[in-house]
């Protein structure tokens, strides 16, 4: 360490002179200042600069080209060494800049790269600084870019996805394109970003990678079944009108029939606990966001059962309600018109998020822009009660 970063007289003076360096990429055209200097400073500024400062001078100004051949004359070092390593800002700022210019290029090359969702997802990366620390950070953004291509699955297990996306069973478990990939997938399918294992968990569903077999599940009531092991238990389970959770592994193990008209669908277990101990139509749970396993299951219903959904009414709801219509060939909303949404409203709470179509009933969404509010499954209980419990199985639920 040169013995003027020792000296009172230097120490204020050189620290000035770091920042100044820092801020210019060590360029010696500029001067620094001292305010309200001591007398070992102004002694060492009038050294340096050959001009005298009286005492109880304000402030004094210095050129660095000026202390830089002071410091080489007199102790044998450029001012560069005598700060010491310092950071080179514009040289960062270029290269942050070409760094992100690559990652942008490499956003650009993928399938998604017209989507709304996915400019929407850059760009919010843009706005809170995400961008400039991949580029800091060194993170992997092609490994994030690959996944998304690779994206939607067909309930593939995520060791699996990433082996076959990243060579590496355990690439999204953790680690820092995990974070990123998730971000985007809540873009994509306008909901929040996780902030725990079980909306984690629904969200790599959504986009039909599959965390855990076990963890995937759906809640069913009075929905007998054929095939092995599993059949056997639904239809106990039917039999005594008990509800139970099936697993994706377990569905995975078994040949399953669903040989009944129809299934009622809904989204929160308060309906289908209400219903416990009671006969009455098929109903399956799927507790928010289906999950895999949900779809396993509907999946194993002959082509003529007629699946009756539902979910609340709000804009996650609705958007939830039209990608099972799009799915299922069958699938008719439940409850799930303007008019039922007009006689629960007076009650309902406040309705956030994105707007959503509702191509099955165009006014329920703009009564729902309207109105502001939500209603939920809950407010609704005794008329779904009354469809479950009255429902012939064949014909129409009035009000549907």
């Amino acid at each position: 360490m040169p013995p003027v970063d020792q000296d009172p007289g230097w120490r204020r003076l050189l620290a000035a002179a770091r920042r100044s360096l820092e801020r210019t990429g060590g360029s010696l055209e500029g001067s620094v200042s001292l305010t309200a200097p001591g007398d070992a400073e102004r002694l060492v500024v009038i050294g340096v600069t050959g001009v005298h400062r009286p005492a109880g001078v304000a402030r004094v100004s210095v050129r660095l080209a000026d202390v830089d051949a002071f410091l080489r004359s007199a102790h044998g070092v450029s001012l560069a060494e005598a700060v010491g390593p310092f950071r080179n800002r514009p040289g960062e700022r270029a290269r942050e800049a070409v760094g992100r210019d690559a990652v942008l290029a490499l956003a650009a090359g993928s399938r998604h790269a017209e989507q709304p969702w996915y400019l929407d997802w850059l760009e919010r990366m843009r706005r809170d600084g995400t961008l400039t620390r991949i580029v800091r950070g060194g993170l992997p953004f092609g490994e994030v870019v690959a996944v998304l291509d690779a994206l939607p699955a067909e309930a593939e297990p995520m060791p699996v996805f990433a082996e076959r996306i990243l060579g590496d069973t355990k690439a999204l478990a953790d680690g820092p394109a995990r974070g990123l990939v998730l971000r985007a997938l809540a873009a994509w399918h306008d909901v929040p970003v996780p902030g725990g294992a079980e909306p984690e968990r629904a969200l790599w569903e959504l986009a039909g990678v599959v965390p855990d077999d076990l963890a995937s599940q759906v809640l069913v009531l009075n929905l007998p079944a054929a095939g092995g092991l599993l059949g056997g238990w639904l239809s106990g389970a039917a039999g005594a009108h008990v509800p139970f959770r099936v697993t994706l592994h377990q569905l995975r193990l078994s040949s399953l029939v669903l040989d009944v008209p129809e299934i009622f669908v809904c989204e929160n277990p308060a309906v289908l606990r209400a219903m416990a101990g009671r006969a009455t139509a098929p109903l399956v749970c799927t507790e928010g966001v289906p999950s895999v396993a949900v779809h396993r299951l509907l999946e194993a219903a002959g082509p003529d059962t007629l699946i009756r959904w539902r979910n609340d009414f709000d804009w996650a709801g609705v958007r939830l309600t039209a990608a099972a219509m799009n799915r299922y060939p069958t699938a008719v909303p439940w409850r799930m018109s303007a008019a039922v949404y007009s006689e629960a409203v007076a009650t309902g709470g406040a309705l956030i998020g994105t707007p959503a179509a509702t191509p099955w009933d165009p006014e329920l969404a703009e009564l729902m822009r309207r109105h502001g509010r939500s209603v939920m499954e809950e407010r609704l209980l005794d008329t779904l009660a009354g469809d479950l419990v009255g429902c012939s199985g064949r014909g129409p639920v009035s009000g549907a």
